[in-house]
């Protein structure tokens, strides 16, 4: 018993196993039986991408194409010599992207194309038809008081609009182009509109947004970035609701950056030109003391004549002193670049020893030359050596000046930005897609999670482990569309007996006749909530058993809530409560060998009658006179009903609901209906569907549904 008992729960967990796995066949199937909700969902989801692809404004992009030059301008530095060199400090792409995007340039952009002012349209339904105006302002000034307010411009007519404060008062008054003014909050209101196209009435929303967030969102809207790698050809772009407004910001955004690039590499040469000229009148002077010194000794010892070994002496010194001063400026320059422990440097400073020390050679061997001449060599040299400085001064001013008069920068704009006369967003095909795409994944989403709230049960083998209760039948669904005619009061099986449910009602028939012995006659169809369709199940075997020959009764013991129609006004009510005698509430129907006793008087608490032997009694007075009677009673689960008439039949058949009872749900409702008797019972599994791997799959709906207010009166 035992091995019994553990083989029996195995069996079972293997079932709730596989009903809980879903395959992807099953899956598929699952969203192809829900292909009607899906499309739904899909036509759904096209509507909110067509008016979302409609809210959205039209944006126009334009952009520009800026060229970085990493050697600045060649012809500068040709005119600068090793100057110019020395000036110009390589700029790459990178660093540029990021000047271009910085406050430096967009901040005189935001003041130049005035985007901290806004005037947005209002209304929703034009901007759904893209029918707004379009209203551009120039100036704007709001009291510091009042920014926080709501202001409306109104189109008065033609060129002439109005301004409301928040609280719908009208503060001025004018025309487009002229500054309106206006006190209030004990300052002045001003405004100017440059320009405005919108139809008479129409409303805009004018605000005023601080310049830095201006600039932060304008830097935010650039898109800039290298074209290639290492090209020094930087592309931007801008997006804005008018075409010419985005090519007019570009175009100023490239502006400024080209003007303040040659702004700063002229200021470059500015400062080093400044520290020249201030250097200048210093040499001058030790150049003329130098000459003024030259000639007092030349007229203190009269003439000399310099034989020819001195004035190769002479001219070789002064060489010496030239290279020297030239490798000084080399060294200077590679001091820029370079630390003083670069080979480069080294370099320079090792050729600087070497002529020193042949200078120092040279002024040694001078000392056996007559005295006169040695202090002529070097009042000379030092002539010479002032002269040099003062000459390759004077030659770096000018060159400097020359840079100053003729910088243009490193940078140059290739492309400017064109008025683009197609929108660049939205793109409403793709907004449509993905709305489309995003609407089925909603539903996809939406029938797995019905799918998962209805996950009852589906086997009706795991069913009979958990209960040892057989299933007799599984009613799939009919595609019969006379049963969703509420006028139409033909059972399934008498309007489509070739349906496939009908065939089923047949089969259960069948089982139900090898179930009862040959005195048994009384069979109670339950089910544990509403909407399980019993009415439905019982209407129809009932019409099974009658067109197989039989005389068949069928009564209606839901005295709260009933749905078998008759038509005769009194029934079960008034005959348990001994008003009218039986037969006279027991009405024909179309089927033949078929009667109908309805509940009667609708009760709010019947199960008083039920406790009493008067329908025991009644029921054995129909047996004499029925080959088979039915009793369409309550749900289990609601109320005492059917427990109290369980004891009273032969067999019980349980409709549970496929795949929303659950077996504990099941389990628990068999064991209350058991309460009080034992009597045979089975399982009738309605609305069944189809899913491969389980044996029926045809949902049904809609049949023998209680609805809401279970317990009201009417």
């Amino acid at each position: 018993m035992a091995d019994s008992e553990q083989q029996t729960i195995v069996v079972g967990a293997q079932a709730q196993t596989a009903n809980n796995t879903i395959t992807l066949l099953e899956a598929l199937f699952i969203l192809w039986k829900k292909r009607f909700t899906l499309c739904l969902f899909l036509i759904v989801g096209a509507v909110v991408g067509v008016v979302v692809g409609q809210w959205i404004r039209p944006q126009y992009t334009s952009d520009a194409l800026l060229q970085v030059d990493p050697k600045g301008n060649k012809a500068a530095n040709r005119a600068m010599g090793e100057m110019g060199a020395i000036l110009d400090v390589a700029s790459p792409a990178d660093a540029e992207i990021q000047l271009i995007k910085s406050r430096l340039v967009l901040s005189y952009v935001v003041a130049q194309e005035h985007l901290n002012y806004s005037a947005t349209p209002t209304s929703a339904l034009n901007r759904l038809l893209h029918r707004e105006g379009r209203m551009d302002i120039d100036f704007l000034s709001i009291p510091d008081l009042a920014r926080s307010e709501k202001w409306r411009a109104v189109v008065t007519g033609g060129d002439y609009y109005a301004v409301y404060t928040e609280d719908d008062v009208k503060l001025v008054e004018g025309k487009v182009g002229a500054l309106l003014k206006a006190p209030y909050a004990g300052d002045t209101l001003q405004i100017r509109v440059s320009r405005m196209k919108a139809s008479l009435g129409e409303e805009f929303r004018i605000g005023l947004k601080n310049p830095l967030l201006a600039a932060r969102g304008l830097a935010g809207a650039l898109k800039v970035a290298e074209k290639g790698k290492q090209t020094g050809v930087i592309g931007v772009s801008y997006s804005h609701r008018y075409p010419d407004r985005a090519a007019s910001i570009l175009n100023t955004v490239a502006n400024t950056y080209v003007r303040q690039n040659v702004e700063m590499r002229s200021a470059e040469a500015e400062k080093t030109l400044e520290f020249l000229e201030s250097q200048l009148p210093g040499i001058k002077a030790k150049l003329d003391s130098s000459e003024k010194v030259l000639a007092d000794y030349r007229h203190s010892i009269g003439s000399v004549d310099m034989t020819g070994e001195t004035r190769a002496h002479l001219d070789k010194e002064m060489d010496f002193q030239r290279q020297l001063l030239q490798l000084e400026q080399q060294r200077q320059q590679a001091t820029r670049l370079f630390k003083e422990e670069h080979p480069s440097v080294q370099t320079i400073v090792k050729q600087q020893d070497k002529l020193r020390g042949e200078l120092a050679r040279l002024k040694k061997s001078a000392e056996s030359m007559p005295e006169t001449q040695q202090e002529m060599i070097r009042l000379q040299e030092d002539v010479a050596v002032n002269n040099a400085q003062y000459t390759t001064m004077l030659n770096n001013i000018q060159q400097l000046r020359v840079v100053r008069a003729g910088e243009v920068g490193n940078v140059r704009v290739v492309d400017f930005a064109q008025i683009e006369p197609i929108q660049s967003k939205p793109k409403k095909f793709n907004i449509l897609v993905c709305s489309m795409a995003t609407a089925f994944m909603v539903g996809v989403l939406w029938v797995f999670l019905l799918r998962m709230m209805r996950n009852g049960v589906r086997s009706s083998q795991e069913l009979e482990h958990a209960t040892d209760v057989s299933v007799f039948a599984k009613i799939p669904e009919s595609k019969n569309k006379l049963l969703r005619d509420k006028r139409h009061k033909l059972t399934l099986v008498e309007a489509s007996p070739n349906d496939q449910a009908s065939e089923a009602f047949r089969t259960l028939q069948t089982a139900v006749d090898f179930s009862l012995a040959e005195d048994q006659k009384v069979l109670m169809v339950c089910g544990l909530v509403p909407g399980v369709g019993k009415s439905f199940v019982t209407k129809n075997l009932a019409a099974v058993y009658a067109m197989n020959g039989k005389r068949v009764l069928l009564i209606d013991a839901d005295m709260r809530k009933g749905v078998i129609r008759s038509s005769k006004h009194a029934g079960l009510t008034e005959v348990l409560s001994g008003k009218v005698p039986w037969r006279e509430t027991v009405a024909d129907t179309r089927c033949q060998n078929l009667f109908v006793m309805g509940c009667g008087k609708r009760l709010m608490s019947p199960s008083e009658l039920l406790r009493h032997d008067t329908f025991k009694n009644l029921l054995e007075e129909m047996k004499a006179e029925y080959d088979m009677i039915l009793v369409d009673t309550p749900p289990v689960s609601m109320v005492t009903d059917a427990e109290l008439i369980y004891p009273l039949v032969d067999f019980a058949l349980m409709v549970v609901h496929y795949g929303t009872d659950s077996v504990a749900q099941v389990k628990e409702n068999l064991a209350n209906l058991r309460r009080y008797a034992d009597k045979p019972c089975a399982f009738v599994m309605n609305h069944c569907e189809y899913e491969p791997g389980h044996y029926y799959g045809y949902g049904y709906y809609g049949h023998g549904y209680y609805g809401k207010g279970y317990y009201s009166k009417s």
